[in-house]
């Protein structure tokens, strides 16, 4: 079940000796021997810790739920694989980057690029039965990616947390604004992007942040 970089193992370990990661292991595992499709496969349930290692984490995206669909969730929030098409929230994020920073939209969903340069992009849940959204939440897992995420605040080193959404901004709610840039707005989904998610330019205020603290920026570009 576990497989994640060792800077996260580390500290993390004893989560994955808990109660709860207990009955979350046998969840998924009674999930399985029924036959039930869980999304991304296993080795993909820890892909934002094995790709963005705790001393490299610049920024982090919170997203809440893997994608549903077939061949779409491969453990990094938002993103998708670059044969699947591109979802609306995604679309959405690349509309804003493109006003933001002139990037074009990518031909592709695939934010590992990302993943790779220190952007934590972290799903609250970390598994989903296929077609069922939310079908694994209050399992176990928002537990873990608390630890996650108070983990990353514990750092000494300044990290922008963009949370979009009220879910994200509830469950990072904790974050040390004095030593951390928070950038809040309502989420892209296509039900809210309207009300305040275009024109906010939380990629070229992460960079700002990141370069006025000595830190190399992100390239956003995917392409």
């Amino acid at each position: 079940m576990v497989h994640l970089h060792e800077s996260w193992l580390k500290h993390l370990s004893h989560e994955f000796d808990s109660d709860y990661m207990q009955k979350l292991k046998a969840f998924l595992q009674s999930e399985r021997d029924a036959g039930k499709q869980i999304y991304p496969p296993a080795k993909l349930w820890f892909n934002a810790l094995d790709t963005t290692p705790l001393d490299q984490v610049k920024v982090v995206i919170l997203g809440q739920d893997p994608y549903h669909g077939p061949n779409q969730a491969h453990g990094l929030s938002f993103s998708v694989s670059e044969d699947v098409r591109i979802p609306p929230s995604l679309i959405n994020i690349f509309k804003e980057l493109h006003n933001d920073l002139g990037i074009e939209p990518a031909s592709h969903g695939n934010l590992n690029a990302w993943a790779k340069q220190g952007v934590l992009l972290l799903n609250s849940v970390l598994t989903v039965e296929a077609h069922k959204a939310g079908s694994h939440q209050n399992k176990g897992w928002e537990r873990f990616t608390d630890a996650v995420i108070k983990l990353v605040n514990e750092q000494s080193r300044p990290i922008v947390f963009i949370l979009w959404g009220a879910y994200a901004q509830r469950k990072a709610s904790f974050v040390d604004e004095s030593r951390h840039l928070v950038i809040r707005s309502v989420h892209p989904s296509p039900l809210s992007v309207h009300k305040g998610f275009f024109g906010t330019k939380p990629f070229s205020k992460a960079n700002s942040f990141l370069q006025e603290n000595g830190i190399t920026p992100i390239d956003w570009c995917l392409d």
